[in-house]
């Protein structure tokens, strides 16, 4: 079970790789197709009834931790245990950031629910 603060991610076929005081967030959005008709009052809005979200990662990583995210980053699928719902969901790892001096990273993580 995720804690506040603890984030989990892995390759397909990997083991989890646990991320301690770890700032995440998410931002969901619906996707809303938008029809205007010329000759016609107003327009319309459809709800296609998809989901797109975005996770953003947020901490301090050593070297190693850092090898092991590129060798995640670089695997096929990814896969992350939502903290917030607890749910394991399958995401595309679309941005790394590492700062080698300090050790911060940043990573930007897209899920697409149908």
């Amino acid at each position: 079970m995720a804690q506040a603060g603890t984030v989990f991610l892995r390759a397909f076929d990997g083991d989890w790789l646990q991320f301690e005081n770890c700032k995440i967030s998410v931002n969901i959005r619906r996707r809303i197709q938008r029809e205007i008709v010329r000759g016609s009052e107003g327009d319309d809005l459809v709800d296609e009834g998809a989901e797109s979200a975005i996770y953003i990662m947020n901490g301090h990583l050593g070297i190693s931790g850092y090898r092991e995210v590129l060798k995640i980053f670089r695997s096929a699928e990814v896969w992350l245990l939502d903290p917030f719902t607890e749910d394991e969901i399958k995401v595309a790892f679309h941005q790394l950031e590492y700062d080698g001096e300090d050790g911060a990273y940043s990573f930007e993580l897209w899920e697409d629910v149908i």
